[in-house]
């Protein structure tokens, strides 16, 4: 603040003016309110391949560009695979339990131990810099100056107690106790869930099991959207997929305890209608990560590979696109669509080994 400021608070101050905030004032009134905020953020959760232009038709008094500005920079959402999804994590959100070795002050002798409260991590510590090499636990007596100085400048490898966080290094560790913050939950989930689907493969291939659905394909049974896809009309649409697996494979009829459908985390696919019928086929659902679709294969495979046939292509009626696509899906042969579900693992390995962050 330059000096002309400080004076003009001065007397702001002095006059009793004691707050930094504008005084309310006639004008026109803001037309972005919480409320609005709100319902777009539930379009967008609804059907998260909403284009501006449809969102400019739900909500009119509002324009496209403070559409578009309320999307990316106030709910903070971009653009990944045609679906709107929270934007690209920072550094510091991509630190997690998993860390590379970094460079930084040796230590002999290191042991923590991890508590998770809530989703904040506290952690108890013993070390001592002394000639001696003793060591001191964390919540002992010690200034705690002295303990902070000390874990502030070890960079180095560690082995933590607790056999749920096996880390390379504490540099997380480091930073979590500089910013007092809480590790972002959809990137625990997307880390730990594709760590957990790697390990389970690794124990027993369950690949060739797997029924995939998307969104996308609810869209092409429903061209013109004009009713948004519930719990109730998803479920209809699993019921189609159930027939047509019991025709075109009568054999899956008699092993439907061992069918395992992979869908993201879209409001109709959690729905109670949805959960009671998979139930009653005996479906395991497989756990999806959320806001991601770089790892779905309907999106990373499917329909990029049907994207780039569709490159400089025009259609003038609905008919001859889906004559079009109906023509490309019968063109391709069965390994294209099993290679599409192998390709999952090296998204899961590429998740786990960049620290949850988003990839084409």
């Amino acid at each position: 603040m330059n000096r002309t400021s400080v004076f003009k608070w001065c007397r702001e101050f002095k006059n009793g003016h004691t707050s930094v905030h504008d005084d309310q004032r006639s004008g026109r009134p803001s037309i972005l309110t919480d409320d609005i905020v709100k319902k777009i953020e539930n379009a967008l959760r609804d059907d998260r391949r909403l284009t501006v232009d449809e969102l400019s038709a739900m909500f009119p008094q509002i324009s496209r560009s403070l559409l578009h500005e309320t999307i990316t920079e106030t709910l903070g959402y971009r653009k990944l695979s045609a679906r709107w999804v929270p934007k690209q994590l920072t550094d510091q959100h991509k630190l997690n339990r998993r860390l590379e070795k970094v460079e930084g002050e040796e230590l002999n002798f290191l042991n923590i131990t991890l508590i998770m409260n809530k989703n904040a991590i506290e952690f108890d510590w013993f070390h001592k810099p002394s000639f001696s090499r003793r060591f001191m636990n964390f919540h002992s007596l010690h200034p705690i100056t002295q303990k902070k100085g000390v874990i502030i400048g070890m960079l180095s490898r560690a082995l933590l107690s607790h056999p749920k966080y096996h880390i390379k290094n504490i540099e997380f560790i480091v930073w979590r106790m500089k910013m007092r913050g809480t590790v972002p939950r959809d990137v625990e989930r997307r880390f730990g869930t594709c760590e957990l689907l790697l390990q389970r493969q690794k124990r027993k291939g369950f690949l060739h099991r797997i029924v995939t659905g998307d969104e996308k394909w609810r869209h092409y049974d429903n061209p013109k959207r004009r009713k948004s896809w519930s719990g109730d009309r998803y479920r209809l649409q699993l019921m189609r997929l159930s027939r047509a697996l019991k025709e075109k494979r009568p054999l899956y009829a008699q092993r439907h305890d061992k069918g395992i459908l992979l869908h993201d985390n879209a409001r109709p696919h959690v729905a109670k209608p949805v959960k009671t019928y998979l139930e009653t086929l005996k479906w395991e659902v497989l756990p999806h990560p959320p806001y991601s679709p770089d790892v779905a294969p309907s999106d990373f495979h499917l329909f990029r590979s049907m994207a780039h046939g569709l490159a400089d292509r025009r259609f003038h009626a609905y008919e001859e696109a889906q004559k079009w696509i109906d023509s490309w899906i019968a063109s391709k042969d069965m390994s294209f669509f099993r290679r599409g579900i192998h390709v999952m693992l090296e998204r899961w390995e590429k998740v786990v080994s960049s620290d949850g962050q988003y990839f084409k």
